[in-house]
């Protein structure tokens, strides 16, 4: 008769859960890495398309102001052309 083989077993068991436990921890910290690289990636985007916005709506025209000038030379226009007749 066998002295009691269960220490083995308990043994054995829990050598796989920890094995089991590493697993399982290793995963969790690739996931969280891969999280932290795209939210990285996603935050150099938000700033590159910031500065984008930023560079275009400096260079775009100030409609307002060349509104009012228009009609300012329109209305140079309609009183020269009224004096001129």
């Amino acid at each position: 008769m066998t002295a009691h083989p269960e220490p083995d077993l308990v043994a054995a068991d829990s050598a796989e859960l920890r094995r089991l436990l590493d697993v399982r921890t290793a995963r969790v910290d690739g996931q969280l890495a891969l999280l932290a690289q795209r939210s990285a990636q996603y935050e150099r985007d938000a700033d590159d398309l910031h500065a984008r916005v930023t560079r275009l709506e400096s260079t775009r025209w100030p409609l307002p102001s060349a509104a009012a000038l228009t009609g300012l030379a329109a209305l140079v226009v309609a009183v020269w052309q009224a004096l001129g007749r």
